[in-house]
């Protein structure tokens, strides 16, 4: 029998296509693991983020995953703590929290937005 973990809370980029489908495929993944996800578009919310202790200029640059204890997570920590809750995403997010992996993931994921922000004229 599976646990329930609590609630997430992921504040996500639902103008961004690649969002939106990371979403989706995060979804069909999950499926009906008992795990409630909710997911937030953080478009044109900048005074909830506020709110919530999160700065929205990094909320377009960093994921960002609000825990059960109302802790924000942002960045790696994030995809780690999503994943971490569907079976099959478990071992990638254990593999991106490596030491040797996790800079180097960061850094390229840094880039990664910089560039599509760049491209939408967002950044």
């Amino acid at each position: 029998m599976s646990r329930s973990k609590g609630r997430l809370t992921v504040f996500y980029d639902g103008s961004c296509p690649g969002c939106i489908k990371d979403r989706k495929r995060y979804e069909r993944l999950a499926g009906d693991s008992g795990d409630p996800v909710e997911w937030l578009d953080i478009t044109g919310r900048d005074e909830e983020l506020k709110q919530q202790g999160i700065d929205p200029e990094r909320a377009l640059r960093e994921l960002h995953v609000k825990d059960e204890q109302g802790r924000i997570h942002s960045e790696l920590d994030a995809y780690i703590l999503l994943m971490s809750r569907v079976k099959v995403l478990k071992p990638l997010a254990w593999v991106i929290g490596l030491p040797v992996i996790r800079p180097c993931l960061s850094w390229l994921y840094r880039i990664w937005v910089m560039r599509r922000l760049r491209r939408e004229g967002r950044a």
